[in-house]
């Protein structure tokens, strides 16, 4: 098993030897660098606590502007001095299977080949409140027949006069997106490791900018 961290940069397209256009999605895949490593004896398994990215550094107060400040506590930067390396901006757990990293290591992209398959995780983009229709695909209800004043509402709701009750679970109008996805399977098309780019056949959730965690994939490893 292969984990690294990323950051989902946008969508471009590429052709193929064919001249087909292959969508994609540009992801920038490391360089992490090893925090520490957690063992069984401790932790009871096995993985490596890495960091990603760069602090957003503070700056001076600009008049008519807020300032600036690092989310950077005084106990983690102790943590990334004991480690020895430079402050990141996230942190995470990996497991890495393949490898025996020393703390202060670091790994990059190019722990992944072109035509290998990945599964991405990030969270999904959130959409804030949204109706039954658009959360549910919900089809809406006639514009006929006396209720032409309600053609998005989603219905009855509780059963009517038995159980009268709106049960658990109920498809109903809430908050929508910025839960965490996983895209499975998908196909790494191109490898840039000097700048430490990935491109992933098709689209993975999130905004631009968005934290993502890339995992080599244990589904097939058939071409598409």
């Amino acid at each position: 098993m292969k984990e690294i961290l990323g950051k989902k940069l946008g969508m471009t397209r590429i052709f193929n030897e064919a001249g087909e256009s292959v969508p994609c999605t540009v992801i920038e895949a490391g360089p992490c660098a090893v925090i520490s490593r957690c063992t069984v004896e401790r932790n009871g398994y096995e993985a490596y606590q890495v960091a990603f990215g760069k602090v957003v550094k503070p700056r001076r107060k600009v008049e008519g502007r807020r300032q600036v400040r690092s989310h950077m506590t005084k106990p983690m930067m102790g943590v990334y001095a004991k480690a020895g390396v430079e402050p990141r901006s996230h942190m995470r757990e990996l497991r890495f299977d393949e490898a025996d990293l020393a703390v202060g290591a670091e790994f990059k992209v190019n722990i992944f080949r072109e035509g290998e398959r990945v599964d991405v995780i990030g969270v999904s983009r959130g959409l804030g409140f949204a109706g039954s229709m658009k959360r549910h695909n919900f089809s809406g209800a006639n514009q006929t027949h006396g209720q032409s004043d309600r053609p998005r509402a989603p219905g009855s709701i509780g059963s009517s006069s038995y159980p009268s009750r709106v049960f658990k679970g109920q498809r109903m109008a809430g908050r929508m997106g910025r839960k965490q996805v996983t895209v499975l399977d998908l196909s790494v098309v191109k490898i840039i490791e000097d700048e430490n780019l990935m491109l992933v056949r098709g689209s993975v959730p999130g905004f631009n900018g968005s934290l993502v965690k890339i995992r080599q994939s244990n589904r097939s490893q058939d071409g598409r």
